[in-house]
């Protein structure tokens, strides 16, 4: 019997914790009790650790599970890393593990933080005269900035704070639509509610500003702020991670023609450069590495993604974020990738696998994070091309998928054996499988 709520209910938020998962099981569950049974099952015992974790978000009613895993043998710029990282998917912790080992010992991945320019927007509406809004920018810009002070001063301190203020003439997209434009360092800090609590703190003085300057008709001192807010896009704030190696030195059990091998990995990244849709998937697999050490470390994957994405389309059409090449002898893989990161603030301090995942890293600066979590973005992708290439997708990737399949047929440990037995030499898909469990079973 299929349970559907029928009713608005009104005042959801001020109902207890124990009111709302009650409520929850009646109108949505044929056993109320099973469903309240299930999502106990997840809380915590050490209610401390539970009211902290019921405390990030609004509404809670249990916990959600994602494996947490490690990808050891990241050899980054000389220094070795075991990589915490947080994914349901099957075969990325695997396949991250196996690519850094491969590079491991062929120098290791190089990266390198470009930039860590962040952005944030005034956006506001004057119906005046264009010449007059910037001739009245340039005469309170300062003043803008230093309404800030008592936000940016701890940043400053830090090496931190606005690092450039411009007005923006969108008209020609909108009309009467113009721009504050700033830029921020904020140092090891993500920086998201510093750069908002800027931004609020410039639309205001804005509009005083303009209240109060004598050049502005009645009309124009009226200056209409739309919205202030960071944004997720961040083109300036970039690392580069790459590898490269001898093609030759390619060479391994499932490589051996090395020189085959480059070319053809070389015309699959290519394939990514020109057709939008291979090059979705391709950077799909990017962000499995890139996201789930986000993830790990208390970070944004959503702000990440969005922010990478864009970045992909920058050029006017969405292509792969990575490139290779064979030059002298010589294969390089790379990639540059927006990353707006933080290992203080947020999460960091308060998630407790979240710190520990921290301190598995070294308790790396916002700098050294980015350029962990690029290589592993583009470890990912390297071992995903490596199976596209030579043995194809699925055959590491079911080997891996065939525990949920057990799982979900709740099967002994006896025939586990005889599955995997049976699998070490034929195919694998779900199909083949549930097929497989049926006959021992009969």
């Amino acid at each position: 019997m299929l349970f559907t709520m029928n009713n608005a209910v009104a005042g959801f938020s001020k109902l207890t914790k124990e009111e709302k998962i009650n409520w929850i099981a009646k109108e949505y569950f044929a056993n109320p009790a099973e469903a309240i049974e299930t999502i106990k099952q997840y809380w915590n015992s050490d209610a401390k650790l539970q009211q902290l974790h019921d405390d990030f978000i609004e509404n809670t009613i249990s916990n959600f599970y994602l494996p947490m895993g490690i990808a050891p043998n990241f050899l980054v710029n000389n220094r070795y890393y075991s990589v915490p990282m947080v994914i349901e998917e099957s075969s990325v912790v695997a396949a991250a593990a196996k690519s850094a080992k491969f590079w491991s010992t062929r120098g290791g991945f190089k990266a390198t933080v470009l930039g860590t320019e962040k952005i944030g927007q005034v956006h506001f509406i004057f119906k005046g005269n264009h010449d007059k809004i910037q001739t009245f920018f340039n005469v309170v810009k300062s003043n803008l900035i230093a309404s800030t002070e008592s936000l940016t001063a701890n940043m400053q301190k830090r090496g931190g704070g606005i690092t450039s203020l411009e007005l923006r003439n969108k008209t020609h997209e909108l009309e009467h639509y113009f721009q504050l434009h700033a830029t921020f360092e904020t140092k090891d800090s993500m920086g998201a509610n510093f750069i908002n609590s800027c931004l609020e703190q410039l639309a205001k003085s804005l509009k005083e500003e303009a209240s109060n300057y004598a050049d502005f008709d009645v009309s124009e001192k009226e200056v209409n702020v739309v919205m202030s807010i960071l944004s997720n896009y961040v083109p300036n704030c970039i690392v580069r991670a790459e590898v490269s190696c001898k093609v030759e030195e390619l060479a391994e059990k499932k490589i051996e023609d090395p020189r085959e091998f480059a070319e053809k990995l070389v015309q699959a990244v290519r394939i990514a450069e020109i057709e939008p849709y291979r090059a979705v998937t391709h950077n799909k697999g990017i962000m499995n590495g890139v996201d789930s050490v986000v993830l790990a470390t208390g970070n944004d994957f959503r702000a990440v993604e969005a922010g990478v994405h864009a970045y992909a389309s920058r050029n006017g059409k969405y292509s792969s974020l990575s490139h290779a090449k064979i030059e002298n002898g010589l294969f390089t893989f790379w990639m540059e990738i927006p990353l707006a990161l933080g290992t203080v603030g947020g999460l960091t301090s308060l998630h407790p696998l979240v710190k520990m995942a921290l301190e598995i890293l070294g308790k790396p600066s916002a700098q050294e994070l980015m350029q962990i979590v690029a290589v592993t973005g583009l470890a990912q992708n390297f071992a995903a091309l490596r199976s596209l290439t030579t043995t194809g997708i699925q055959e590491g990737h079911m080997k891996m998928h065939i525990n949920n399949i057990l799982n979900q047929f709740q099967t002994t440990p006896e025939e586990r054996k005889l599955i995997k037995i049976h699998f070490d030499n034929n195919t694998i898909s779900h199909s083949a499988v549930v097929s497989f469990i049926e006959n021992l079973r009969k």
